[in-house]
């Protein structure tokens, strides 16, 4: 007769309900061909793409404010940010609503791929290329499957710049 420990146990019956134990669950989405990972903790919610309100003398990379039930948030759009080309919004680009050092913020997506589990032995730090590139806004990369996910440190990618520019738009 085998014997289960409670471990075991509380382990398979956490995996069959779709709860990770040794890892981290992660809202992926997609910018381009890429594919990008948030720790789903952070994320609020996930809103349609709607039109925002431009805030004058801002970044490039902050598309404006949006009245989110009563809250003025703030809307960064990642392409911009990440310096890659801008693409006209389609019926699947999304706001992921997230909370940035006790902020909340939006961010533009191309799409919303999926809730991963990424177990911490399929977690790696971000590769180092040299001074010239920042990855500082990288947590690490997740493996899922036979993908490759950039997970994304949403305290480094939003730097206190950008939150103090974002709050300043919000305010006027």
């Amino acid at each position: 007769m085998a014997t289960v420990t409670v471990e075991t146990a509380t382990k398979e019956l956490h995996q069959q309900i779709g709860l990770t134990t040794d890892g981290s669950q992660f809202l992926t989405f997609n910018l381009g061909d890429e594919l990008y990972g948030v720790d789903i903790l952070r994320v609020q919610e996930i809103k349609g793409y709607t039109v925002v309100t431009k805030i004058p003398n801002t970044p490039s990379h902050i598309k404006g404010v949006l009245n989110l039930r009563g809250t003025i948030v703030p809307i960064v759009e990642l392409r911009t940010k990440f310096g890659m080309p801008t693409i006209d919004y389609t019926a699947f680009t999304v706001i992921i609503v997230v909370v940035v050092r006790d902020k909340v913020m939006g961010l533009v997506v191309d799409s919303v791929s999926d809730v991963l589990n990424i177990e911490k032995k399929d977690m790696q730090q971000s590769p180092q290329f040299g001074a010239s590139v920042d990855v500082s806004f990288l947590n690490g990369i997740g493996k899922s499957g036979d993908k490759l996910v950039a997970l994304l440190d949403m305290d480094g990618l939003l730097c206190e710049g950008d939150l103090q520019e974002a709050a300043a738009g919000a305010a006027v």
